[in-house]
């Protein structure tokens, strides 16, 4: 019984316990992606930034990159062949 009440308490103290939930990331990004999607398939060389965008990260096949989200980065992923293959913000 004596190990019975500290576990029971416990419970119901995490029980009490809110969480609240991060908010969702704005999709309503604001980084001018969508205004450079035509640049997919498009040589890398052709892409020459967006004045909207904070801050660009150029991805190469096999970068690490950091998951925050940063709506108002621009992040323009690459082939091997140096071919954008996805423009997004983020």
């Amino acid at each position: 019984m004596r190990l019975i009440a500290p576990i029971l308490g416990l419970a119901l103290l995490a029980a009490c316990q809110s969480e609240t939930p991060d908010p969702a990331p704005d999709m309503e990004a604001s980084c001018g992606a969508d205004d450079l999607q035509s640049l997919i398939s498009q040589p890398l060389a052709q892409f020459q930034g967006h004045p909207d965008a904070e801050a660009t990260r150029v991805i190469a096949p096999g970068t690490a990159v950091t998951m925050d989200f940063r709506p108002d980065r621009l992040n323009v992923e690459h082939d091997a062949d140096l071919i954008i293959t996805r423009i997004y913000c983020g």
